[in-house]
């Protein structure tokens, strides 16, 4: 069974390394966006098109699941992508791990891209999901952009500017985009200590299995990575194997 991930960049590959962990037998198909991206602050409707147009690519060349491990992508494309599939075949979205945080702590930030941030999306979430609790959206300009691009200098900088803006009686931070887990460590040194991070990487990944599990047919594959960059055949940029999800899926099967 092949499953694509569609993302701009770089922020699908902590749940795609998630999906190789735990199921090492599934053909991932990675469907980047190297000529669009970043697409945050992109049109809506640009967004759409481009979401829903590397989906239709996908399922032409065999994909039976869909996966958008990206939060703007999820935001303004999730609902577009499912009419245009059908219900045959699953589509899982990425959403912050706000509710969690919240049940759990009294103070929250919201780390995310300056898009996902003025979402009404992300206002519902925490609308939804506060549950009682102090949750303070944080819009990490340029960090996501740095982690594509392996800039490690405009990263510090973007990552102690969110620290900054994040007030300081807040007990945890919800990584509100799926670049950020790449740099957890950093981010962890960087907030004072205690801080608890949550990431929805793992928990997707999971998602996406029990979606796959209530299919009810054979999901076993070679335990292929598939690469596309804006539509043509290729491999993870360089960059990818600064991380330890990149170096997961570089490596040539985990069977």
């Amino acid at each position: 069974m092949i499953v694509a991930l569609i993302d701009s960049g770089l922020g699908m590959l902590p749940t795609s390394a998630w999906l190789r962990k735990l199921r090492p037998d599934l053909d991932l198909m990675l469907a980047m966006d190297p000529d669009g991206a970043p697409w945050g602050p992109k049109p809506v409707d640009w967004v759409v098109e481009r979401v829903v147009g590397t989906a239709a690519q996908a399922l032409d060349r065999g994909a039976e699941v869909i996966v958008l491990p990206c939060n703007t992508a999820s935001v303004t494309a999730l609902e577009h992508v499912r009419e245009f599939v059908g219900p045959d075949i699953p589509v899982i979205g990425t959403v912050p791990a706000v509710k969690p945080a919240a049940a759990a702590f009294p103070a929250v930030a919201v780390w995310a891209t300056a898009a996902t941030t003025a979402s009404r999306y992300q206002a519902d979430l925490i609308e939804r999901f506060g549950n009682g609790s102090s949750v303070v959206p944080v819009a990490c300009l340029g960090l996501a952009e740095a982690i594509d691009r392996g800039e490690k200098e405009r990263v510090r900088e973007a990552i102690a500017s969110a620290v900054l803006r994040t007030p300081p009686e807040t007990a945890a931070v919800v990584l509100g985009c799926t670049h950020y887990p790449l740099v957890v460590d950093q981010i962890a040194e960087a907030l004072p200590d205690g801080v608890q991070l949550f990431d929805s990487s793992e928990a997707v990944a999971a998602q996406t299995l029990r979606r796959i599990d209530g299919l009810g047919r054979p999901a076993a594959g070679d335990g292929t990575v598939t690469v596309y960059l804006s539509g043509r055949l290729g491999e993870l940029p360089a960059s990818a194997t600064n991380f330890d999800a990149g170096r997961i899926l570089a490596a040539p099967s985990l069977l």
